[in-house]
């Protein structure tokens, strides 16, 4: 499993719906990095997002390549093709150099009885006892339990080896990262399940850099995390030493580590993760979504003016457009609409009273996680508005990135890797 591309030890997947924030973004990067942390930013965009915002993967590259260059960024860094299939991958080919595999559609359909017979049998290993350092309780797992595993994920894997060596083939081995994700399903991966991925995974000779499994609790988009936060802490320390024993048992490659697919600022789960990669010595790559789109609009309203206006305009017209925008997003969000202020309301707001509903603080009384989340998935509004959009971004630049860079760097970066630094 050579390759010549390698992920660094800490990652940060940061989303920028409209390419005007790349400086800003690696700005906080920068600040990181002085205090003793260097985080690789990685920046990632969808085919669902080009779609909706109208822009195209080479936006995306631009906007990174122009940042590092005007910052002087001597780092690594790298563009991602997120949640790829095999339909979508091929307009990402020429301007990506990280690629997640999203196989979750294919997570439960069964593999062929032979190809699970066939990956039971050659890893006798799997039946029976198996000590995991890093795990207080070995786990006995029958002959049954294996089949029943690589029935679930086999064919999933054998997808996401069916995008990397198109992949491969396009761009040649060793030239990009391969990330695997397996977090949009129903239930977290327990430790024997996450094994027999990864064992499958090292089987198909799919290089993989990081994988995305499915923790307990909710992943709602641009909110904190809801759930059990021992629970999580559990989970997350277990897949580290899941990791770290197939690493070493299975020659996968030796960077490979979590991949956290947040779906923005989930604080309260930061210090477990912060000690979960101290107890293990692991790496980690952490994606944000969209809270720096939710940042470009604070800035807006913290302008004041022209920026407020542009800012009440997307609630407003959010509001109006509530089922249509959250139908694709229905299992990571809670929007309670009887909790959402009224358009009327919403007019007659300062900039202040706007930033304090939408800036994610859950110790000031005025935020609303509800309106937060509404605006997370109302990006389309934006997109919709054009140049009028794009040039009120220009015009209030300096209150934009003030806040894109505040927000990565002091509620994501700092927690995470620089809590014990700085």
């Amino acid at each position: 499993m050579s390759r010549s591309l390698v992920l660094g030890k800490y990652s940060f997947g940061i989303g920028d719906r409209f390419a005007h924030q790349a400086k800003a973004q690696l700005r906080a990067c920068i600040l990181a990095t002085e205090k003793g942390a260097e985080v690789i930013p990685v920046w990632n965009k969808s085919n669902r997002e080009h779609t909706t915002i109208g822009s195209e993967p080479s936006g995306t590259r631009r906007a990174a390549d122009a940042a590092v260059k005007e910052l002087g960024w001597k780092q690594a860094y790298h563009v991602d093709a997120d949640h790829m299939r095999i339909e979508t991958v091929d307009r990402f080919l020429p301007h990506s150099d990280f690629y997640t595999l999203d196989v979750a559609d294919a997570i439960g359909k069964p593999a062929a009885a032979a190809a699970t017979k066939a990956f039971t049998d050659r890893h006798p290993e799997l039946v029976g006892r198996i000590v995991i350092p890093g795990i207080e309780q070995p786990f006995e797992i029958a002959r049954g339990q294996v089949e029943e595993i690589a029935a679930k994920y086999l064919l999933a894997v054998q997808e996401a080896g069916k995008i990397y060596r198109h992949i491969a083939k396009a761009k040649g081995e060793g030239c990009f990262i391969t990330e695997v994700s397996m977090d949009e399903t129903d239930n977290p991966q327990t430790p024997p399940e996450l094994l027999v991925i990864l064992i499958a995974i090292a089987d198909e000779k799919i290089p993989v850099q990081t994988i995305a499994p499915k923790f307990t609790g909710r992943f709602n988009k641009g909110v904190d995390y809801v759930g059990d936060v021992g629970q999580f802490e559990k989970e997350f320390n277990e897949d580290l030493a899941v990791i770290a024993f197939a690493v070493k048992q299975y020659g996968l490659p030796g960077n490979l580590k979590l991949s956290v697919h947040s779906g923005s600022d989930k604080f309260s789960i930061y210090p477990a993760i912060r000690r979960g990669l101290a107890r293990f010595g692991a790496g980690l790559h952490i994606k944000t979504a969209g809270t720096t789109w939710l940042e470009e609009v604070i800035g807006l309203a913290e302008a004041g003016g022209d920026g407020l206006v542009v800012a009440k305009q997307i609630y407003t017209e959010a509001l109006d457009h509530l089922d249509e925008l959250c139908a694709p997003y229905a299992t990571v969000i809670d929007i309670d609409p009887d909790k959402l202020p009224s358009a009327g309301v919403v007019k007659g707001w300062t900039s202040e009273q706007y930033v304090s509903a939408l800036r994610h603080d859950s110790r000031n009384p005025a935020f609303n996680p509800y309106l937060r989340q509404l605006l997370h998935v109302g990006y389309k509004i934006a997109a919709k508005m054009g140049s009028r959009y794009l040039q009120a971004l220009e015009t209030h630049e300096a209150s934009v990135a003030k806040n894109v860079t505040e927000n990565l760097y002091e509620r994501h970066l700092k927690p995470l890797f620089l809590a014990q630094k700085a």
